[in-house]
């Protein structure tokens, strides 16, 4: 029997930065290799897990499901007197980062925590954030060691475990986007007792954290007929305003705005309303800063929307989920797929604009 819980600790702790998802590439070829047909690569490095139809339409159409595999992390910038300097890959936050545990990938794996100036010795700076400047990595070794083992470039990612919280309430790294990666894989495996006749396109998609890479060359790669997304909106949390955030454990939150197609947005709704999971709904009026904001307009435009999965303490090592609102993502997407027909781009098709000569 498939265990949630268990796959998305597997993939939260897995270490995989932007730009260097080969782990979680790897981790999730063993995840789906029961649950797809096929699976490819295409060339910047994004897995696709093809799940063909069992009842298949003419012509065949294709359905594609985007989440993010890879997380924040850091690069080594400098060693210095046995202390490593560090660069971001992406949005780490540097307010968090000061006494955190975290995992140096040289030539062997060192744990190593981010350093911190003792209280006592920082005369009026206490209220001040370290920037990335002043931030250095100890992981306890001779300094000629420590020059050994590590260079340049080489990765750094919080060494945080999943920690599970009471009721239902998960917190790790990589929640984002590894929530939504596994939502995906909810999705696969509702599918394995429903009859579709789509074929199933399930993109972990790279680079997402350095502006949606992945995404587009997937797009381009499948050619899907449409697509939708999956990635982590804002859980409230004191300091987040009601406007921007949506209610854990109250189901995935459908984006609405134009870089969603309204036609289907109104049948996710159908569907939600028919098998009664819990959604929510989130205006988002502009740029959704996610993978459907480069989906969209690939190839000549791709019909798509967006789930967000709600979470706490985005972009850090305690981003916090509700267990339930993964499993509703992917119980809502794979009835969702289930209901495809031959007739359904018809139907979100855009009226033809009519001139009457006037």
């Amino acid at each position: 029997m498939f265990d949630l819980k268990a796959h998305l600790k597997t993939l939260t702790e897995t270490h995989a930065p932007s730009g260097h998802e080969a782990p979680i590439r790897e981790v999730l070829r063993f995840e789906w290799a029961d649950l797809v047909d096929t699976m490819e690569m295409d060339k910047l490095g994004s897995l696709i897990g093809v799940k063909r139809a069992t009842q298949p339409v003419d012509p065949p159409r294709k359905i594609m499901l985007a989440a993010h595999m890879d997380e924040i992390g850091m690069m080594v910038r400098k060693v210095q007197d046995g202390f490593i300097f560090v660069h971001r890959i992406s949005g780490v936050d540097n307010r968090i980062l000061p006494a955190q545990p975290v995992l140096v990938h040289g030539r062997r794996a060192l744990p190593g925590l981010v350093s911190t100036v003792p209280p006592h010795l920082l005369g009026g700076a206490q209220n001040r954030y370290l920037s990335f400047d002043e931030l250095v990595i100890d992981v306890g070794l001779p300094a000629a060691e420590v020059e050994e083992l590590v260079r340049i470039g080489d990765l750094i990612t919080p060494d945080a475990p999943m920690i599970e919280l009471q009721g239902s309430r998960l917190a790790g790294k990589a929640m984002d986007d590894r929530a939504c990666v596994a939502a995906v894989t909810a999705c696969l495996v509702e599918l394995q007792s429903l009859h579709h006749r789509w074929d199933v396109y399930a993109a972990a998609t790279v680079q997402e954290e350095t502006g949606l890479l992945g995404a587009a060359t997937a797009a381009y790669h499948i050619k899907p007929d449409v697509a939708i997304a999956l990635d982590v909106g804002f859980a409230p949390q004191p300091g987040v305003d009601t406007d921007v955030s949506r209610e854990m454990n109250g189901g995935p939150a459908l984006g609405i705005g134009p870089n969603f197609h309204p036609g289907l947005v109104d049948k996710l709704r159908e569907t939600a309303k028919r098998e009664e999971i819990k959604m929510q709904e989130e205006i988002i009026p502009g740029a959704s800063g996610t993978d459907a904001w480069a989906i969209q307009v690939a190839l000549q435009g791709i019909p798509t929307a967006l789930f967000s999965i709600p979470l706490r303490n985005m972009h850090s090592p305690v981003e916090t989920v509700d267990l339930r609102d993964i499993q509703r993502a992917g119980r809502l997407l794979a009835h969702f797929i289930a209901d495809l027909d031959s007739d359904f781009m018809a139907a979100i098709d855009w009226p033809d604009l009519k001139t009457d000569g006037s």
